[in-house]
């Protein structure tokens, strides 16, 4: 068989970077010669987090449109072209055998070209609710990997496999409990809440947890806050109360999780596939500013089938303390929640969607 090359696509969140990262880790595993190239959007943070990870990216001109009048609104038109062109030039002079495209702006751009040159191209979408990019690419995809059942309004079926959400390597062998302790300086007889914003920091989530630190710290609970790069000036200074840690960036998910108890955290597809396979009762605040309220979509898909609690940002007010308190005193609904999102998990998806990428080199 000939060296094959990929050509992988996704970024603008973490939540499109590390799936796109795991695939093409576990492509490598089995094909050591093989030749990558990711595509993502220029000064997005896939151009820094691939290069860390070992693959080369090239950049496109390319934003969202947003939903008010800007002049990045008025520019798309000028921004769509250039990237497709430039696609257009990626692809002819890589010559990729399959083309993967995990979300975000760039990968439009580059799957359309791919299609619309013939090369076979892989859609895999994260979320219970998919963005009108993967819709329109659905058309021409030859594979769509899905992370949830009752896509088939939005896919055609024949094409959909459910492989779930590519995770970090590390999560599916569970860490040791005593080393996550040891390794984030926790006390052992003391419940650990873990707080996750996502990679940039979740405003709201932040607003809150200040607002109610002495309510929780009250429970007698440790806090281990992760807040976001673009929030760590603002709450660093509640480093100093006892009990609490607040990080920008947590590096290692599989010690974290394995210390949490609790989980509060954002409902995008990687952060609620990475806890159906930790296993941790968590109670979701989706984010209503994403599209389509995906998030709120996600999160409900786990809460309707009692592995998770769902609380929405309008909520938060009249909700937060009573729900948190009944969840952090009472072990019975703890091991429930578990068990619950466990079921859901599928923790063989990046191996799955490698063997459908396979079939089409």
């Amino acid at each position: 068989m000939k060296k094959p090359r990929f050509i992988i696509s996704g970024g603008g969140t973490g939540g499109h970077i590390y799936p796109a990262v795991a695939i093409a880790n576990e492509l490598k595993s089995r094909f050591p010669e093989a030749e990558f190239l990711f595509v993502g959007a220029k000064d997005k943070m896939e151009m820094q987090k691939v290069p860390q990870a070992g693959y080369a990216i090239k950049g496109l001109w390319i934003s969202g449109i947003q939903r008010k009048l800007t002049l990045d609104n008025a520019m798309f038109p000028f921004k769509l072209l250039s990237s497709m062109w430039n696609s257009f030039r990626i692809i002819k002079n890589f010559k990729p055998d399959v083309v993967i495209g995990t979300g975000g702006f760039a990968s439009g751009a580059v799957l359309k070209v791919a299609s619309m040159l013939n090369i076979p191209t892989v859609i895999q979408e994260q979320n219970s609710y998919p963005g009108i990019t993967n819709k329109l690419l659905a058309k021409k995809a030859n594979k769509i990997c899905v992370a949830y059942e009752n896509l088939e309004r939005f896919f055609p079926k024949d094409k959909m496999i459910l492989t779930g959400n590519p995770v970090r390597q590390d999560l599916i062998n569970e860490a040791s409990k005593s080393e996550a302790i040891a390794y984030f300086k926790l006390d052992a007889n003391k419940k650990t809440l873990l707080v996750l914003g996502g990679s940039l920091g979740a405003r709201r989530i932040n607003q809150l947890i200040e607002k109610e630190l002495d309510f929780l710290l009250s429970q007698n609970i440790q806090i281990i806050w992760q807040c976001g790069k673009l929030y760590l000036n603002d709450y660093s200074k509640y480093n100093e109360k006892e009990n609490v840690q607040v990080v920008a960036f947590i590096d290692r998910m599989d010690l974290v999780y394995a210390a949490a108890d609790v989980v509060i955290s954002r409902s995008g597809a990687s952060s609620v596939s990475e806890l159906c396979i930790v296993g941790k009762p968590t109670i979701f605040i989706p984010s209503p500013n994403v599209a389509e309220d995906h998030q709120t979509k996600n999160a409900k898909a786990i809460s309707d089938k009692n592995g998770a609690i769902l609380i929405r940002e309008s909520e938060l007010e009249s909700q937060f303390e009573t729900v948190f308190s009944d969840l952090i005193s009472n072990e019975s609904k703890q091991a429930e929640l578990s068990q619950n999102i466990k079921k859901l998990a599928l923790p063989n998806a990046t191996k799955q969607i490698a063997d459908e990428i396979m079939k089409l080199v």
